[in-house]
């Protein structure tokens, strides 16, 4: 097979006005995104990869990368600047190398381009799959990978509830332990490892509809309300009685946060992983319950799974296992959509309608991953 010369990529055109609502048509003259085929650079640099997209991974933190020119504030993570390819986590199979770490026919993992083939730096590749396993590569973005990651060292370090993993605490005296966006990736896989591996008591969950929420029940949480709900908080006071939280998996922010502030336990913990209610509008993600913090002497943590790297390999055997025994659920847990179209520019143009599901409500449950080939 021939090397491709060009590449069909998805460009970050605009941030939309006041930070508000994606824009996913790139039909459209003020849409966020556009499509575009240049030519591919036949001479890699050193240290570069020529790599074809295999899956991308959809997650709300892509929504903090987008900047304006110019925007240099702080970040966890480099953004994505108007007039850049966008950008996600990822597979890419290597096409060709000039990198010592990685050869021709690798599968790898990193922050991938919305393209079809790209050139990147080897900095942006993560790791090498180990294909010899036998898993399917979408493993490697969820429950092998970010996802599953995030959830693990979420309640493992920044909840600290790490000691469970071997000391199974007593039937129904493990800590209660709540997570916002139940039926997302990183949500249903807290709802899981807090069950099965972490010994919980109970678990709740919020999320979307009640159809999500039955799923998210037959997970294994205890309890999952449908936030949209107006009586949701009610439910949540029922189920816990004179009782209180010991960690709150945070994902949302704004007003759930501020009530979950409130049915925290004196010395509980919040483990902040996202703030998705204000990425499109920021004044949603406010808190008005910051007294319990003080009152109550709450640790509120954020965490980045990145920071817990050479943990990594301790994880991925545990939730290796997990799998295993079936403590973890697999084949309901990734969603994969193929793009759809009669050429490259047609089926890129998916991607950010795809994307957008994460934002727009009509997210499949569990993790939401696209084919590109």
């Amino acid at each position: 097979m021939s090397l491709p010369t060009e590449a069909t990529q998805v460009i970050f055109e605009r941030l939309p006005e006041g930070d508000g609502e994606i824009i996913t048509d790139t039909s459209k003259p003020d849409s966020t995104f556009s499509v575009k085929t240049v030519k591919l650079n036949e001479n890699l640099k050193n240290g570069e990869l020529l790599i074809k997209t295999l899956l991308l991974s959809n997650d709300p933190t892509q929504r903090t990368w987008l900047r304006k020119q110019g925007n240099n504030a702080r970040s966890y993570i480099p953004p994505v600047y108007e007039g850049n390819v966008m950008e996600s986590f990822g597979l890419g199979e290597v096409l060709k190398s000039t990198s010592e770490k990685y050869s021709k026919g690798d599968i790898v993992s990193g922050r991938i381009d919305w393209a079809d083939f790209a050139i990147i730096p080897e900095a942006k590749i993560l790791n090498k799959i180990d294909t010899k396993s036998g898993l399917p590569l979408s493993y490697y973005l969820s429950v092998l990978g970010m996802t599953s990651l995030t959830a693990f060292f979420g309640l493992t370090e920044a909840g600290q509830l790490g000691k469970y993993l071997k000391e199974k605490p007593e039937k129904g005296k493990g800590p209660i332990v709540c997570v916002s966006a139940a039926s997302g990736a990183v949500g249903s896989t807290v709802v899981q490892i807090s069950k099965h591996l972490l010994g919980a008591s109970k678990v709740i969950g919020l999320a979307g509809s009640e159809e999500k929420c039955k799923w998210v029940e037959r997970l294994g949480a205890d309890l999952c309300v449908n936030y949209k709900d107006s009586d949701y908080q009610d439910k949540i006071n029922n189920f816990l009685g004179d009782s209180y939280v010991d960690v709150y998996y945070d994902n949302v922010g704004g007003q759930i946060l501020s009530f979950l502030l409130t049915k925290m336990k004196e010395f509980g913990r919040v483990a902040a992983c996202g703030a998705i209610s204000g990425y499109n509008d920021p004044k949603e993600s406010y808190v008005t319950t910051w007294f319990d913090i003080v009152a109550q002497c709450i640790t509120v943590e954020g965490f980045l799974v990145f920071k817990y790297k050479e943990k990594f390999p301790e994880a991925i055997k545990i939730l290796s296992d997990a799998i295993k025994e079936k403590k973890i659920d697999v084949d309901d847990s990734i969603h994969i959509e193929k793009l759809k179209g009669d050429s490259p520019e047609q089926k890129l143009s998916e991607i950010p309608k795809i994307w957008n599901l994460l934002f727009n409500g009509n997210k499949p449950n569990g993790k939401l991953l696209i084919e590109v080939a």
